[in-house]
């Protein structure tokens, strides 16, 4: 089979049903957004490297889409919103006195190493929120996500929240190096017990420390993990990002959320701009968050603009998979119409489809190929869940007759016009 009719690993096309469901989501979720305050931005796709660079903190160089522009200056296609955000709102809002409230969507590339079942494509809808440094921003931000999931029709989801200051702070103690800092920190997230022992065997610590990283991977659970944090250590600059945690819960009680939200401080996220809180939303059908997030209130010091900031990217793939594997519908909320005509009633049939879209009806006209029956025309329309209408030399009767509609489960009375309507 020919190579050009494929598309290249990772990615995939999206049609039929499936589109209309994204980009209907989409359209829904950015209501939500704006009702918050949240305005619109775009970035480009592409941006120079250095927007994804190391110094930045994003993801490794590896994973980056990279080639060159005429010029010989090295371009990446993003892998996330929030670098190239940063960088538009360093260009264009530097001056801005009050907090910036942005959302945008598009397309984002990873070029990861092994497949495992996740696309280098995906499509992310992102809300940031600039100049506010509050504990108050960070739960808005939370309660946004929530709202956001609500909208899409999930009842059942979590909102992970951790601290990554809390995880620095105990390593600024341990004075430990670099490369034993990444170490723990990936045995950490992946809640590697044995690999973290196994280090901290290597490491001259306090008793005291040593068992706040031994029993790091088990610090996740409701709000009485922050107590046991607390209990755990005497670093004011850890007891302050405990704090911090306890008083974006009660904003986030204030929002009327707080039984969508847990906490897990062992969750540290791999990039490595995130400064304080960082978040991710799980639920049943996935096994990847479907939100992640965070504070990165350093990352526009990069692009000559020190501004504090928080937000997070839902990704729509992961999305549409757990609403189809919980056998949640997506309710579609335009009409179809199919008009299929005779050449000689090319004016009636027209006619009737400018009627139809004055209606706000989706309608096409499809010409007849005698070589197709109306039996078969009507199982078209249905598999596409629209009603039908003939415009035929020969007339008959109109008869009702049951198509289904697009959503599962649902059924809707057509009237099928094999004639004259």
């Amino acid at each position: 089979m020919q190579r050009e009719i494929h598309t290249p690993e990772g990615m995939r096309d999206v049609y039929g049903s499936e589109c209309r469901k994204k980009k209907m989501l989409l359209g829904r979720l950015s209501s939500v957004f704006h009702t918050f305050g949240y305005e619109d931005i775009e970035t480009p796709v592409i941006e120079y490297f250095d927007v994804f660079s190391r110094e930045v903190g994003t993801i490794p160089s590896r994973e980056l889409y990279k080639f060159f522009d005429r010029n010989g200056d090295t371009l990446a296609l993003r892998p996330d919103f929030t670098p190239s955000i940063a960088r538009a709102v360093s260009m264009y809002f530097h001056d801005t006195r009050t907090p910036i409230r942005l959302c945008c969507q598009g397309k984002t590339f990873i070029n990861r190493s092994s497949y495992q079942g996740r696309l280098d494509e995906s499509t992310q809808l992102g809300a940031e929120c600039l100049g506010d440094g509050s504990a108050a921003a960070d739960a808005e931000q939370i309660a946004l996500g929530v709202q956001a999931l609500q909208a899409a029709g999930l009842k059942e989801f979590q909102f992970s929240i951790g601290e990554i200051n809390y995880f620095k702070a105990l390593v600024d103690e341990a004075g430990l190096d670099e490369e034993k800092e990444l170490a723990l920190r990936k045995r950490i997230s992946h809640k590697n017990h044995f690999g973290v022992e196994e280090l901290l065997d290597t490491c001259e610590l306090p008793q005291k420390l040593r068992e706040a990283f031994r029993v790091f991977p088990q610090l996740f659970g409701g709000r009485e993990i922050l107590a046991r944090a607390k209990s755990m250590t005497d670093n004011p600059a850890a007891l302050a990002s405990v704090a911090r945690l306890e008083e974006i819960y009660e904003v986030l009680k204030l929002y009327g959320v707080e039984q969508y939200v847990s906490f897990d401080l062992s969750m540290l996220s791999k990039y490595r701009y995130y400064t304080g809180i960082i978040f991710q939303g799980f639920t049943y059908g996935v096994g990847e968050p479907i939100v992640k997030g965070g504070r990165y209130d350093h990352l526009l010091e990069h692009f000559g603009t020190a501004m504090p900031a928080v937000g997070f990217a839902l990704v729509m793939e992961d999305l549409l998979n757990a609403l189809d594997r919980q056998n949640i519908d997506v309710r579609l909320p335009d009409r179809k119409h199919i008009i299929v005509y005779d050449r000689e009633r090319l004016a009636d049939a027209l006619a009737l489809a400018a009627e139809k879209r004055a209606e706000g009806i989706h309608c096409s006209c499809i010409e007849r190929n005698m070589q197709v029956s109306v039996t078969e025309y009507e199982e078209i329309a249905k598999k596409n869940g629209a009603d039908i209408s003939f415009k035929n030399r020969r007339k008959y009767g109109n008869r009702e007759k049951q198509i289904s509609d697009i959503c599962p489960g649902e059924r809707t009375a057509c009237k099928v016009h094999p004639g004259d309507v």
